[in-house]
């Protein structure tokens, strides 16, 4: 069995390529909930929505998140009417919404609900929320104003200069059903090039998470999110920068070398190489960018052969 920390629209790209070299049944991604929020009523989780979508198929390649063919009839009359609508929900996504909301109020798991979610749409991969508990990544902002991951990342787009990045009630969170089981028992942990400031450094913030993964490093390998310095997509470079990791294969060889013996860079990093290796991990040189299922399935290929 394979274990993959997940976050996003690379964890999803790196999980669909997993699965066409690992039988589905055989494949774990604990998921990041540090940006899951409640709006207009609803339970929102933005990441297992997006890896749900993408491992079925129906990931909308345009935006990167939410359905292919989506409709915005809902949002249109919302904004109409002067509500909020900063927040982009599709027609179809809003159904996943309210279905998890109205089992949630059941007195239903995230968990289970998830599980229905995906055998709704044919995905036969299991997804394990990292935590049931309350978990919100949050910004201290240069001005000082604290904002929530969805006001930061959707609402100011991103660009708002960080002074730090919060877990709010990580210490107190225990992992989701699961979870320790698939780190335990799984063949390879692998991290996925997901945002280590926002998308895997929630799932590493819960503390039975990070001592099972601490545990497992000499099986544990992470990819590179950057390529040449620079995130592929969302702020990774400039996070990594402004809470003084650097964005260089070197500064996330430094932000996972307590938890990952090895870690894949890009060929355009190639340089840094022996830095990679003087921060203590191994270092394997490869392409990294998913832009076609031909050069996502090679570097699943080099992943799993580490």
């Amino acid at each position: 069995m394979i274990a993959v920390l997940c976050g996003g629209v690379g964890a999803a790209r790196m999980l669909r390529a997993l699965s066409r070299l690992v039988p589905a049944e055989e494949l774990v991604g604990v998921v990041n909930v540090g940006d899951d929020l409640t709006l207009h009523g609803l339970r929102i989780c933005p990441d297992l929505d997006t890896i749900t979508y993408t491992l079925a198929g129906l990931d909308n390649t345009e935006t990167g998140w939410g359905l292919t063919g989506e409709t915005w009839r809902v949002m249109e009359e919302l904004r109409a009417l002067g509500g909020e609508a900063w927040f982009g929900l599709g027609d179809r996504d809003l159904a996943t919404h309210l279905y998890r909301t109205q089992r949630l109020i059941q007195g239903d798991r995230l968990s289970e609900i998830t599980a229905s979610l995906l055998h709704h749409h044919g995905v036969a991969t299991t997804l394990l929320p990292a935590t049931e508990d309350p978990l919100a990544t949050t910004f201290e902002t240069a001005d000082h104003e604290t904002l929530s991951f969805q006001e930061y990342f959707v609402r100011h787009h991103h660009a708002v200069a960080i002074r730090a990045v919060r877990i709010e009630g990580a210490q107190e969170a225990t992992p989701g059903p699961g979870v320790l089981e698939a780190l335990a028992t799984a063949e390879r942990i692998i991290i996925s090039p997901s945002n280590p400031i926002i998308s895997i450094a929630p799932i590493l913030a819960v503390p039975e998470i990070r001592e099972a993964v601490v545990n497992r490093r000499s099986d544990t390998v992470a990819v590179s999110p950057l390529v040449g310095g620079r995130a592929l997509k969302g702020p990774a470079d400039r996070l990594l920068e402004e809470v003084g990791h650097g964005a260089t294969a070197e500064g996330i060889a430094r932000t996972y070398r307590e938890i990952a013996s090895t870690l894949v860079i890009d060929q355009v990093d190639a340089e840094w190489a022996p830095a990679v290796e003087a921060a203590g991990m191994a270092c394997v040189v490869t392409g990294t960018v998913m832009d076609t299922p031909e050069r996502s399935l090679r570097l699943a290929e080099v992943v799993l052969g580490v």
